[in-house]
């Protein structure tokens, strides 16, 4: 991949002179889904639950869902968001006119994804740690967490948006794979006191359960070298994906 960092930011400003028109209606519906999650299953089920992985149900939940805070604002904007600029208003094709090449605008498109989910995962962090679910200074270790989750899953989206021909398929998208990731990846119960053998393993493969862990594990203060293996799933899978998303973006948007 040749990008220009100089092009690639400017994708970036593009997108955030865009977001900053309508950042209230943007910001609400994605920060609000998590939160509404910890306060009524955290304080409703977790009235029934005295603890969970040595904790409160409720500060069990905090980390989890800064996660999934991250990867809803990512995943909106290369999914949706993008599937529109490049199929219906054409701001790709338009880009590509000025000396901008495809793989500026990938990386411009995907820099802008990590900062929307650093947007929410962040807001959703301060939150947080304002009502004590975060403890204090170690919960500051999952802020670098916040983009690597947004990474991970723009990597995962724009590859996706990239190969679907219909926007009618993102329902399957979130439905299909982002919904079961939400539910099965350590957020609500610890995988390893339900699940045993094969299921186990199946489970390291789901993308979301590998920033959950590392964000738990800085709330915790609590570090292993399972993280590495973490980080490092999380850096060759985006690393693959992006590089596949690089060469599909060349033959659309150069076709």
């Amino acid at each position: 991949m040749r990008v220009s960092p100089r092009h690639a930011v400017a994708v970036w400003r593009r997108n955030l002179a865009l977001y900053q028109r309508t950042w209230k209606l943007n910001l609400l519906p994605n920060f609000f889904e998590p939160l509404l999650y910890l306060v009524s299953i955290g304080i409703g089920v977790g009235s029934y639950i005295s603890e969970m992985g040595g904790t409160s149900y409720v500060a069990f939940l905090a980390p989890g869902l800064v996660a999934v805070a991250a990867m809803n604002g990512a995943s909106f904007e290369v999914t949706y968001n993008a599937f529109v600029r490049l199929h219906f208003e054409k701001t790709y094709e338009s880009m590509l006119t000025t000396p901008i090449q495809p793989e500026d605008v990938l990386a411009g498109e995907i820099l802008w994804a990590i900062t929307r989910g650093s947007i929410y995962g962040g807001s959703f962090f301060v939150v947080i740690a304002a009502v004590g679910l975060a403890p204090l200074p170690a919960a500051l270790w999952a802020i670098p967490m916040i983009p690597i989750t947004g990474l991970l899953f723009a990597a995962i989206g724009i590859a996706f948006s990239l190969r679907i021909p219909s926007i009618e398929l993102f329902s399957f998208y979130f439905t299909l794979f982002l919904t079961p990731l939400f539910l099965f990846s350590d957020i609500f119960f610890p995988l390893e006191e339900r699940l045993s053998g094969v299921w186990l393993w199946v489970a390291e493969g789901l993308p979301l359960l590998h920033p959950v862990r590392l964000v738990r594990a800085a709330f915790a203060g609590e570090f292993s070298p399972r993280l590495l293996w973490d980080l490092g799933y999380i850096a060759v899978v985006s690393g693959v994906l992006m590089v596949l998303a690089a060469r599909i973006t060349r033959r659309r948007l150069m076709d």
